[in-house]
C-alpha cells in the first residue's frame, strides 16, 4: 500500500512539473526565456565541498606534468594523479584540505612542492526544481546550502493562485551531513521518496522550521489553488481562487461584497459530491456569521455561491421599493423584479 501510494506521489509530481512545462510554453513569448539555472550568489561556496563529478585544476608549481584537470570519480577520490600510487580522498572535503594532501603525497619525490588547486566544475549537485504557482518556474544549480526562502525569491515569488501550501520532494541522500544529519544521508527508496508539505503562512511569518535547506534534486511545487464561484448579488461575479482555509465571508470580500439587495440570511452553497454527479445544497446564513451568531463556512473546490436578492417588500430593499413608488417608480420596480409589466387600466 505504501509503494503505491509513493508511486502515485511521483506521478503527481511529474505530471504536475510537464503542466507547468505546458503553459510556459503555450504562452506567446514576448521576451527571451531566462536562462535555465540562474546562479544563485557564491557567498559560501568558499566551504564548497567535493562530491563525485566535480573537477579540479592541480597545479604543481614548476612540474607541468604533473599539473592539470582531475575529476572526482564515484567512489569519491582523485585517483587520476600523475605518480600517485595512493587516490586522495576528495568526497566531503574542501578544495583546500584536498591541496594539503596532494602536497605531502608529492613531497615524497620533490622537496618542498608548492601546489595549488582551485574548483574548475561542480557537477556533483543535481538542480533543483521549482514549479507550480510561482511567477518563473525554473530550475537553481545548488553551488552552497539554499534556503527555501532563497529558491522562492530565485523564482519570482508566488503567484495569485497560488493556494497556501508549498510541497517538497527528495530525490537525492544528502551527500555530506553535518551531525544530526545522518538520518538523511542514507540511500532513498524509489518507491518511497521523502515528502514534505508546508504553509506559505508559516513561511512568511519566519517560521524557521517553515524554511527548510533545499537539497540537490529537489522538486518544490507550489500548489496552485482551485476556483470557487461567486454568482447572484454580489459585486463582482466571477471565479475566485482557493486559498488555505478560505472561509464564505472572506469569499465574498474578495468579489466586492454583497450588494444591497443581497439576501445574506440564505446564501446557498451548491457543491458536487466527489466522485458522482450529485450535487449537495448548503444554506448558510451570513447575516448571523457576521454577528457572531454562527461559525463561518469553509468552502471547498469547485463550490458555487449563490447570493440571491431579497423580495421588494423585504427589510433591506422596503426603503427603496417606498421610494420608488413616491417618484413614480413602482413600474420598474416591479418589473425588474418579476419580469412582467403591471396592466394598465384607462378610464
Amino acid at each position: 500500500m505504501k509503494t503505491k501510494k509513493s508511486l502515485l506521489l511521483v506521478i503527481a509530481f511529474v505530471c504536475a512539473l510537464a503542466g507547468s512545462v505546458y503553459a510556459q510554453e503555450s504562452q506567446p513569448q514576448q521576451t527571451a526565456p531566462p536562462p535555465e539555472t540562474p546562479g544563485m550568489d557564491i557567498q559560501g561556496s568558499r566551504n564548497y565541498l567535493l562530491g563525485p563529478g566535480d573537477v579540479v585544476d592541480v597545479r604543481v608549481f614548476g612540474q607541468p606534468e604533473l599539473s592539470g584537470p582531475a575529476q572526482v570519480d564515484s567512489d569519491g577520490n582523485l585517483s587520476s594523479l600523475p605518480f600517485l600510487e595512493t587516490a586522495i580522498r576528495a568526497k566531503c572535503r574542501t578544495d583546500k584540505d584536498v591541496q594539503k594532501d596532494i602536497q605531502i603525497a608529492y613531497a615524497k619525490f620533490i622537496n618542498n612542492p608548492q601546489v595549488s588547486v582551485r574548483i574548475s566544475e561542480r557537477n556533483s549537485r543535481q538542480p533543483a526544481t521549482v514549479f507550480g504557482a510561482v511567477r518563473q518556474p525554473t530550475r537553481v544549480e545548488m553551488k552552497r546550502k539554499v534556503r527555501l526562502n532563497e529558491l522562492m525569491a530565485v523564482s519570482g515569488g508566488f503567484t495569485e493562485r497560488a493556494a497556501g501550501t508549498i510541497q517538497i520532494l527528495h530525490t537525492e541522500p544528502l551527500m555530506c551531513p553535518e551531525p544530526g544529519e545522518e538520518a538523511e544521508a542514507a540511500p532513498i527508496d524509489s518507491t518511497q521518496l521523502p515528502f514534505s508539505v508546508l504553509r506559505i503562512a508559516d513561511l512568511r511569518s519566519g517560521k524557521r522550521e517553515s524554511n527548510p535547506v533545499i537539497r540537490p534534486g529537489d522538486y518544490v511545487l507550489v500548489t496552485e489553488a482551485e476556483p470557487v464561484y461567486m454568482t447572484g448579488a454580489v459585486v463582482s461575479p466571477g471565479g475566485i481562487y482557493l486559498r488555505d482555509q478560505l472561509t464564505l465571508t472572506r469569499a465574498l470580500g474578495m468579489v466586492g461584497g454583497a450588494r444591497k439587495e443581497a439576501k445574506l440570511s440564505d446564501v446557498v452553497v451548491y457543491r458536487q459530491v466527489p466522485g458522482t454527479i450529485k450535487t449537495e445544497t448548503f444554506h448558510v446564513d451570513v447575516a448571523a456569521i457576521k454577528k457572531n451568531q454562527k461559525p463561518d463556512f469553509v468552502l471547498q473546490p469547485y463550490d458555487t455561491i449563490e447570493v440571491s436578492e431579497s423580495g421588494l417588500f423585504s427589510g433591506p430593499r422596503i426603503t427603496q421599493t417606498l421610494l420608488s413608488a413616491f417618484t413614480g417608480g413602482i413600474t420598474n420596480a416591479v418589473s425588474s423584479s418579476t419580469g412582467y409589466l403591471p396592466m394598465r387600466v384607462i378610464y
